[in-house]
């Protein structure tokens, strides 16, 4: 769902983006030689590496993690702040002690929070695959987000392998490029918990990257990296990994009745056992998944949570839920104030074409940003053009997929990230070769939308300390489309911090003020509650608490108030029986 946008919201950096984007356009059309002689000794370099195919692949990938380390003393790793990072962190640990999920906790009322189930039990609302990912890097690295951090460098590095198999190699790798800056170092994919965008993209990519190969060379091989894409979007993102299979599986169908350089049926048949083996293993296990999460393996995931909590469907010609009975405030407001209003008006005649268009336009700002909108002038071009027709009519799967859900966030449509760079970058040929008046300005244009891009990346770099970052949360849509959350997360951390260091365990329970802001969520704990140093808790009724207060007689209890300025931290006021003490 879409975040709210705010007063507060610091949307300089778009602004900016904006701003260098009209003055490169000026300069290309004023001055179409600019520069020419050094551009072309770029050009030159840029395309020996992006020949040698394989050293691009790997140059790309490795680019994303030495850039995003090397500005960690600036951009340092995140903490967790959004509900869907603490959701998907609860998976994690939940997995990484190897379980698939939790037993309801005693006192779930006051644990209960977005985006995670208390019933049947007690853990992620999302698909596993994310959870999955940041488990590993739980085991294997000792923190979650440098898994994070890789599935982006194997992110950016497939989306120029499959990129490859559809463009001349220096496209391909300039299409690299562009993903290491909007996605593998300035985004939210890489600099949150959500590894569903970046994880779902590469699955894309594996799946896009496999489909030319095998149909050209007619080697079977590469129904195992295809396989491996779609296992990914069995357990990440299903919906969108099904629209974009559609084209797919349709392109291979025809491949295998009509194709030139189709292998004979035995070899076919052969080669498919553990590409299939592989798609219908991931079902199984997301099936059995649910089963144990959800008590249902036809359960997906989402549905046990929308169901209890949400009055906002997700799809359009779903009719309003009744309204659940919320057991606090915070729980109403977000999905009765975050949800049901743009459903309402998305809903209604009058606002469907308008919010479906600021849908449209709020993904095309993060995959592209104002920069690479300039190019889609020639956008009639590549509809027209015979070699994009896959990506054509991906692209309508997808519309009319995506035209039919009320919500739409940039990792929904992440599966498609290499159709959205293959027909960006097929327009940018078409702009190079634009020649009006016999003038070079389309040359010029591309090189002055390439120069902006890195630019960019450098002021993104600096922009804390500039000032230039929003530095009040929630920040709006707009301002993440490029630039990805700040270090918002930072006091719930503390607060931890402190709590932790006392002797004894803890028990934080937690009071907003009526205008808290609902995404703002510190109500979150680890799979094993009760045996947490801290546990933190929502404030209820009196009894509710005074329950609670005596469930953890054995902790001390404490008032967290989030919404005082700094967070206020005192002994929780509450009185109870002579066993338990005065807290």
């Amino acid at each position: 769902m879409a975040l709210p946008a705010t007063p507060e919201s610091n949307n300089t950096l778009l602004i900016l983006d904006t701003g260098l984007t009209l003055i490169g356009v000026a300069l290309a059309y004023a001055f179409p030689n600019i520069g020419r002689a050094f551009f072309r000794r770029a050009e030159a370099a840029f395309a020996l590496l992006a020949r040698r195919k394989t050293l691009a692949v790997f140059a790309v990938g490795i680019s994303v993690l030495l850039f995003r380390v090397a500005i960690l003393p600036i951009h340092p790793i995140p903490k967790p702040f959004l509900p869907d990072d603490f959701s998907f962190l609860l998976a994690a640990e939940t997995f990484a002690k190897g379980r698939l999920a939790n037993p309801t906790p005693i006192m779930w009322r006051s644990f209960e929070t977005i985006h995670e189930t208390m019933k049947p039990t007690y853990m992620s609302m999302y698909f596993p695959g994310p959870g999955l990912i940041l488990a590993a890097g739980q085991v294997l690295l000792g923190s979650s987000w440098f898994a994070v951090l890789i599935v982006s460098v194997l992110m950016c590095a497939a989306i120029c392998w499959a990129l490859q198999a559809w463009l001349p190699p220096g496209w391909a790798l300039l299409g690299g490029v562009i993903a290491i800056m909007r996605l593998g170092v300035f985004s939210y994919w890489t600099n949150t918990y959500h590894a569903a965008g970046s994880l779902a993209a590469l699955g894309g990519a594996l799946i896009l990257g496999s489909l030319p190969r095998m149909i050209k060379s007619g080697r079977v091989f590469y129904g195992l990296p295809m396989a491996l894409g779609m296992a990914i979007l069995v357990v990440t993102r299903p919906y969108e990994g099904v629209l974009l299979c559609l084209p797919v599986v349709a392109v291979l169908g025809h491949w295998i009745v009509k194709g030139k350089n189709r292998p004979r049926p035995a070899i076919l048949m052969r080669g498919a056992v553990l590409p299939l083996a592989l798609v219908i293993g991931a079902v199984a296990w997301l099936g059995y998944y649910d089963y144990r999460a959800f008590g249902n393996p036809l359960t997906l995931p989402y549905s046990v949570d929308r169901a209890t909590y949400a009055i906002a469907p997700y799809y359009i010609w779903q009719p309003p839920r009744p309204e659940p009975q919320y057991s606090s405030l915070e729980m109403r407001r977000f999905y009765e104030q975050n949800e049901l209003p743009f459903y309402r008006e998305i809903h209604s005649p009058a606002g469907f074409v308008p919010k479906t268009l600021e849908k449209t336009g709020f993904a095309l700002l993060f995959y592209a940003g104002t920069t690479l909108f300039l190019p889609l002038i020639m956008i009639r071009r590549v509809f027209l053009d015979r070699r994009m027709r896959f990506f054509t009519v991906s692209l309508l799967v997808l519309m009319a997929g995506m035209v039919i859900e009320i919500y739409l966030l940039p990792h929904y449509v992440a599966p498609f990230t290499v159709v959205f760079y293959a027909i960006g970058l097929q327009a940018m040929r078409h702009l190079r070769l634009w020649k009006p008046e016999g003038r070079p300005v389309g040359i010029a244009q591309v090189r002055m939308a390439v120069v902006v891009v890195l630019m960019l990346a450098g002021l993104r770099i600096i922009a804390r300390p500039l000032g230039l970052s929003p530095s009040r949360f929630p920040p709006s849509n707009w301002s993440l489309t490029w630039y990805g959350p700040e270090t918002y997360g930072a006091e719930r951390a503390q607060v931890e911090s402190r709590l932790t260091a006392l002797p004894g365990p803890q028990l934080a329970i937690v009071r907003y003020r009526p205008d808290h802001q609902v995404l703002d969520e510190w109500v979150y704990n680890h799979p094993d509650i009760d045996a947490s140093k801290v546990v933190w808790a929502r404030e209820l009724d009196a009894a509710d608490n005074k329950a609670l207060i005596d469930h953890y007689r054995d902790r001390t209890a404490w008032l967290v108030e989030p919404d005082s300025s700094p967070a206020a931290v005192s002994p929780y006021p509450v009185q109870v029986d002579s066993s338990a003490g005065a807290r």
